[in-house]
């Protein structure tokens, strides 16, 4: 142990194989528990030295009213929807929001975190970034009991709640569309691996193929570092393959459509040549030429219940144990898939 290490509820807790939430039931000597059960938790936490986080305990009694809101990009149509259902919730139950982006950077998003902790918010809602695959700032925030609920990019284990799309069976969705219009070399054009998105929509166009019986071939799947540039070599790379791909799923609208515009400067016809589809459902999904085949995410809705659950937990309404939310997508079908007859 470290010196100066202050002990947690969830080392006491890791220690006795119970929950975090039993630990803090005990320690407030909740009528729930079974004495004996108490009295185990009091004498292991005694031993263990275990002090109340009293900043903690001050900012539960005096509170901010105050949340803060981090997400990898303001200006994204889908991030704005979740931001729109996040302030109207909040405001209603009286909560004002601080909102930052991580501009998809690590150490942006550990930055927005001190600040907002140092601001006293009363908790935290969190997108990740693109960069984040390492998580330390993340358990930092649950050693020191700052209730955080992550939302849409998140990360498995660590054991706060969690309100995320079915992200695989949206990209199954999508992927059975295609397959089912008459397409079998189907490309998948995937975000950062560490992503959990990208991991969750691989999930489901793997599981598509393999209901039709369609070869895993892993030359077909290409990763985008999802910037513009990146967008476009992706798409250059694809045109390059042979043989030629008849279809491309792109794990988010802005690959596709930056994929689309690539393609139609080369003199490609979409979905004559090649049929593409997105995820996502941003407005721009609708307007390109051929409109893009999506699949439709409730950010609004998202956003609703992660202040929601967040609140809930401030108000000592949800339990202390961590919960996950799984909101249902919805495809999309547009122009741009529809290059072969439906089959029956």
């Amino acid at each position: 142990m470290k010196k100066g290490h202050q002990i947690t509820m969830k080392e006491i807790a890791k220690k006795l194989g119970v929950s975090v939430s039993t630990i803090s039931r005990a320690l407030k000597d909740s009528p729930e528990l079974h004495p004996e059960t108490k009295r185990k938790i009091v004498e292991a936490a005694k031993e263990m030295n275990y002090q109340p986080n009293l900043l903690a305990q001050s900012l539960r009694i005096s509170r901010s009213k105050t949340l803060g809101v981090i997400v990898p990009e303001i200006t994204s149509h889908f991030f704005a929807s979740c931001i729109s259902g996040i302030q109207d919730t909040a405001n209603k139950r009286g909560y004002n929001v601080m909102i930052c982006q991580s501009n998809e950077s690590i150490e942006q998003e550990k930055a927005n975190i001190r600040t907002l902790v140092s601001s006293q918010v009363d908790g935290l809602l969190i997108s990740l970034s693109r960069e984040t695959n390492q998580f330390e700032h993340l358990y930092d925030l649950y050693d020191r009991e700052i209730n955080f609920v992550l939302f849409d990019r998140v990360q498995e284990d660590i054991p706060v709640s969690k309100v995320t799309f079915n992200d695989a069976g949206g990209a199954y969705q999508v992927t059975k569309h295609l397959l089912e219009n008459g397409s079998r070399r189907i490309v998948y054009v995937s975000g950062p691996e560490d992503l959990y998105i990208s991991k969750k929509r691989k999930e489901g166009y793997l599981r598509a193929l393999a209901e039709f019986g369609v070869h895993q071939d892993n030359s077909l799947i290409k990763i985008t570092d999802l910037t513009e540039a990146g967008n476009i070599k992706v798409a250059r790379d694809i045109l390059k393959m042979r043989p030629q791909p008849d279809a491309v799923f792109c794990m988010i609208d802005p690959v596709a459509v930056d994929v689309l515009t690539e393609w139609k400067s080369q003199g490609i016809r979409i979905p004559e040549d090649i049929a593409l589809a997105g995820f996502t459902n941003n407005p721009t999904s609708a307007v390109v030429e051929p409109p893009l085949t999506t699949v439709a995410q409730p950010g609004y809705e998202m956003g609703k219940l992660a202040v929601s659950h967040l609140l809930d937990q401030l108000d000592g309404i949800a339990s202390e144990d961590p919960i996950s939310i799984v909101l249902e997508t919805t495809l999309v079908p547009r122009k741009s898939s529809q290059h072969f007859e439906v089959k029956k």
